[in-house]
């Protein structure tokens, strides 16, 4: 898994494609934290949180199409089946590589923790609440892109649909809202990645909602690892 794992995060940065994905997302945080904290002097970084949730669900696809989809297209993907490795190993080799990643751009939050401190009383507890809750979704939809990047040999349709799946979980809320039958509605909204993460962006932690998004992250890689397993014997 080492192997894979650094031969992995090497890819990302030789591609250019940490640097744009790193890029974008300080870009955008940047300004929602310079237009909802710096400018309006406000200390919470609740909105800054709920932006890097949506613009998670944009970028993420596109830190992961390639992870699969590429060995397809450059026929090197035997070469990962007939290797001296499980494919437990090569999964969570990439997997824990794009994770990498997405650690690096979250960990900007401190930053903008630290700038905040310099002008007024941090909730540090509350702010690392939400690291944790946006490393934990993080977790979860490096799972479904990854999922999705192993299902073609296109990068662009790994991208797009990943960005669809995650929309789809995005989505429930609305579905949830407009469904007037009592279970139903209350088994959506446990299905509700946005739902789960608001508590955490209000200071609640809940373990229930923690083993949520790590369960999603094991079920998404062992989907992947199936799918291997089945082109290895086909």
């Amino acid at each position: 898994m080492g192997a894979i794992y650094r031969r992995e995060i090497g890819a990302f940065f030789t591609s250019s494609i940490a640097y744009v994905f790193l890029a974008v997302f300080f870009i955008v945080t940047g300004f929602f934290f310079t237009l909802y904290n710096l400018m309006s002097g406000s200390a919470s970084l609740s909105m800054v949180f709920t932006v890097m949730f949506v613009i998670s669900i944009l970028l993420i696809p596109v830190l992961t199409m390639r992870l699969f989809s590429e060995e397809k297209k450059q026929r090197t993907e035997q070469g990962l089946l007939t290797a001296p490795v499980s494919l437990t190993s090569i999964v969570l080799g990439k997997y824990f590589a794009a994770l990498t990643i997405f650690l690096i751009a979250v960990c900007i939050c401190l930053l903008y923790g630290f700038l905040l401190s310099l002008f007024g009383t941090v909730a540090w507890m509350t702010l690392l609440s939400n690291l944790l809750a946006m490393v934990l979704v993080g977790a979860a939809f490096i799972a479904v892109g990854l999922f999705v990047s192993s299902l073609t040999e296109n990068q662009i349709v790994a991208a797009v649909g990943g960005i669809v799946f995650l929309l789809m979980f995005f989505l429930i809320d609305l579905l949830a809202s407009s469904i007037k039958v009592p279970w139903i509605q209350s088994v959506l909204y446990d299905l509700s990645f946005y739902t789960r993460y608001y508590e955490f962006t209000c200071g609640i932690f809940n373990l229930s909602s923690v083993l949520f998004y790590l369960s999603t992250a094991v079920l998404f890689n062992f989907f992947t690892v199936r799918v291997f397993e089945k082109r290895r014997w086909s």
